[in-house]
Order: structure tokens, then C-alpha cells, then sequence
């Protein structure tokens, strides 16, 4: 007999109107004489010492094929149910109870009796939770796949626009290769030196702002591109300028202020150091430019690493410069480490992506130029047109694969940091019409 508290008898109680020890002794409403005084009277089938209540079992013996009952399950959600039969209904059944496939302890939320969050949505191509690194580098090469389409047409119209306009200007306007034999020349006087240092300057100033240029558009355009993807929706190129276009010209003038802000940090670094080398002090002057410079180049990268969200924020939310710059600020405050990391290693795998593409056709158009390759290195031939043209489709198969990676990267990392702080999951889960999410079930938690 198993005395286990909380298990009762099936049948009557000692407590049905009699006290123990007492069930021998006649109540007062019973008759005295039942069948006569000499009558025997049957003997009581109670005992005069009983267990206390609660604690007791059935009165009745167990037989051999009948097993002890089990004891009732430990506290916790993890305890693993007792065992019993096994069959449909039943505690290992396949349709049901606590072993059923799906359901309570052996379903797909734990393994082994352990209870945990289901797992995240994921309508487009990243699951809507907070993301690591590898899904934020992922999900930016999934945008290229999934929507290739428009993510390459809009690449790669950008890139040949902006290296038509590159060609165009280095072979009609900026011709280098004086400069370069100027500055390769030992018996060059200063004045010539800095003339043609200005020269490269103003060239490779020229060819960079296009270069901007082109990647503000294509950085604009798919923002759009990559936050559809997020929520599983496809959008032609038409469709993607059309919503981009209103906040074009905002994106133009926060890309250049960024752009003003890290130049005058870092002249205002080198800046003390070139005035006291021009007042006859050269020798203090160069180790001082140099260390104004680093620190400069310091403070523009902290900069541009906090204000490197407000792009994404401007062409989504619809804001001004402002109001995009604060907001970038206050989604990278406390996790400016973490995002420079990202955004250094998006720019890194970038920069291998064009030098994989741009090598081999840099060579091919050196090898075709007036003069060979070696007068190119040596800087005694004219790159040509031939060289213009060739390297030209280097650049630009290099910025059809290199801009969606930067911007995907971007916008992805945007998006990770308003689900961290503002829980954007939610509402991304909404947009996209996942189940359980709809607008009857704004302000409750998942799972509860």
C-alpha cells in the first residue's frame, strides 16, 4: 500500500456522519431493538484506530496484475510525464498529450522537456529578431539573389553612367600625364611640383565627386529595394525611383555634409602643424601636421561611424537632414563599436570584390595602350582611350556587385538597431501580414 498524500479513496470516507472509534456504538436516531433484542448484531467492519484523513488508501488489496499508481509529477514546467499507456490520446500518443508530436513537451519549441521561444518569423530575407553579423551579411547578398533583377539593373545603370561621365572628363579635361612626368622628374622646381600636385588633386577631386554622385543614387534606390525585401515583397526599378525620388535631393545634401565634416576635421588636425612649418619652423611643423592629422582622421571616422545611419533613416521615415542625423545618433549611442565593425567589414569585402574585378582589366588595358603597360608604371605614355574604355568596364562590373553589399549592409544594420531598441519586429511582422500579428494584436506579446 503506497501512503502518498492527495490520493483519496474511490469509495465512502470514515467521516460519513461517524467518528473513529465509534462505529460500534449506535447512533441516537438509531432504533434500539433492530430484529428483536436477541438478534446478534453483525460486527463492525471499521477499526477502532484510523490514519488521519487524507492519508490513507483504498481498503480493498491490489492484485498481482495491477500496478502501484505513480506518483504525481515534480514541480516544474521540465519534468518529463510519468509513464502510462502509449497510444493515440494517451501520454506517448501520436495525437496528442504531453509525448505528441508538436505539442506540449516533445514539440518543436524544445528538445528533451525543455520549454523556449518559438522561433522568429522570417517573410523576406532576414528573420525579424535582433541579427548577427553573418545574417546581416547574408541577408544583403539574399537581396542581390532574390531580387536580382532590380538590384543589378539599378547597379549596374548607376555604374555605367557614372563611369561614362568619368571617362569623359579624364579623357577630354583632366589629362594627367604631365603632371605625373613632373612629379617624377627630380629636377623639377617647387613651383612645378606644386602644380601638378594640384593638378592630381583636382582630378582626383572631380572624379570622386561623380563617383559620390553615383553612389547616392544607387545607395537611395536600394534602400527601397533591400527594406522590401525585408517584408517579402519584390519592387521593379520604376517602383523603386518612384519612392526614392521625393528624398533624393536630402540624401544629396546629407552625403556631402558628411562628407564636409570629415574633411574639416581632418584639415583642422593638419592645419596648426603646416602653419608652423610655413613660418620657418619645418622640422616641428611635419611631426605635427602628421599627428593633427591622425587625431583629425580619428575624431572624422567617429563621426561618419555615428551619423552612418542617418541614410537609411532619411529614405525610410521620410525626414529631413536633422532629424535623419539625430536619429542615426541615437541608434549607434552605445553600440558605435559594433557598427563600425560591421560597416569596416562590408567596406573591406567591398574593396576585395573591386580589386578581384578591376586588376585583371587594368592589365588587359595596359597591355593594349600606346606603349605598353611598363610606360603606364613608368609614367611615360598616355593612358589612351583604349585604357579609358577597358579599365572603364572593370569599374563598372566592380560597382554593379560592390553597391548592393554597401547599402545592403547599411540599411540591414538600420533596421537591426530599431529592432533592438524600438522592437521594429513587431511592426515589420504586421506589414508583412505573418500570423499573429495582426492589428487586433497590437500591444501583446508573442508567446504570452
Amino acid at each position: 500500500m503506497n501512503d502518498t498524500p492527495g490520493w483519496a479513496s474511490p469509495g465512502s470516507a470514515p467521516s460519513d456522519g461517524q467518528q473513529p472509534g465509534t462505529s460500534g456504538a449506535q447512533s441516537p436516531e438509531q432504533p434500539s431493538d433492530r430484529g428483536g433484542a436477541g438478534q446478534p448484531q453483525p460486527p463492525s467492519t471499521w477499526s477502532k484506530e484510523q490514519p488521519p484523513p487524507g492519508q490513507w488508501t483504498a481498503p480493498h488489496p491490489q492484485g498481482p496484475e495491477q500496478a502501484p499508481p505513480p506518483p504525481p509529477p515534480g514541480p516544474g514546467w521540465g519534468g518529463r510525464p510519468p509513464a502510462g499507456p502509449v497510444g493515440p490520446g494517451g501520454y506517448g500518443g501520436p495525437g496528442g498529450g504531453w509525448g505528441g508530436p508538436g505539442q506540449g513537451y516533445g514539440g518543436p519549441w524544445g528538445a528533451g522537456g525543455n520549454w523556449g521561444p518559438p522561433p522568429a518569423a522570417k517573410p523576406g530575407v532576414i528573420p525579424l529578431r535582433p541579427l548577427g553579423v553573418g545574417e546581416i551579411l547574408d541577408g544583403a547578398v539574399s537581396t542581390m539573389r532574390a531580387h536580382w533583377r532590380t538590384v543589378l539593373g539599378v547597379s549596374l545603370a548607376v555604374a555605367v553612367f557614372t563611369e561614362i561621365f568619368v571617362i569623359l572628363i579624364q579623357g577630354f579635361v583632366l589629362d594627367d600625364s604631365a603632371s605625373t612626368q613632373t612629379l617624377n622628374d627630380p629636377s623639377a622646381s617647387a613651383r612645378e611640383v606644386g602644380r601638378a600636385l594640384g593638378d592630381v588633386t583636382l582630378s582626383t577631386g572631380a572624379v570622386s565627386v561623380i563617383v559620390l554622385l553615383g553612389t547616392v543614387v544607387a545607395t537611395g534606390l536600394l534602400t527601397t529595394v533591400t527594406s522590401r525585401a525585408v517584408l517579402g515583397r519584390s519592387v521593379s526599378t520604376a517602383e523603386a525611383w518612384r519612392d526614392a525620388r521625393p528624398q533624393m535631393p536630402r540624401l544629396f545634401g546629407l552625403t556631402f555634409l558628411l562628407v564636409l565634416m570629415g574633411a574639416a576635421l581632418v584639415a583642422g588636425g593638419t592645419l596648426p602643424g603646416i602653419l608652423i612649418a610655413l613660418s620657418g619652423s619645418p622640422r616641428a611643423g611635419a611631426p605635427l601636421a602628421v599627428l593633427g592629422g591622425l587625431g583629425g582622421g580619428v575624431a572624422a571616422v567617429w563621426i561618419l561611424v555615428r551619423f552612418s545611419l542617418a541614410s537609411p533613416a532619411l529614405m525610410l521615415e521620410k525626414q529631413g537632414i536633422g532629424t535623419s542625423m539625430k536619429r542615426s545618433a541615437k541608434l549607434v549611442r552605445g553600440s558605435w563599436w559594433r557598427v563600425f565593425g560591421i560597416q569596416a567589414l562590408a567596406q573591406v569585402i567591398a574593396i576585395i570584390i573591386g580589386w578581384i574585378v578591376v586588376i585583371p582589366f587594368a592589365i588587359l588595358a595596359g597591355a593594349f595602350s600606346d606603349g605598353g603597360f611598363s610606360s603606364l608604371v613608368n609614367g611615360t605614355g598616355s593612358p589612351g582611350w583604349t585604357f579609358l574604355i577597358v579599365s572603364g568596364i572593370g569599374s563598372v562590373i566592380a560597382r554593379m556587385l560592390t553597391f548592393p553589399v554597401t547599402a545592403g549592409v547599411t540599411v540591414l544594420l538600420y533596421i537591426d538597431q530599431r529592432i533592438r531598441r524600438e522592437a521594429l519586429d513587431l511592426d515589420l511582422a504586421r506589414a508583412a501580414g505573418v500570423p499573429g500579428h495582426g492589428s487586433d494584436d497590437r500591444g501583446t506579446v508573442p508567446g504570452s
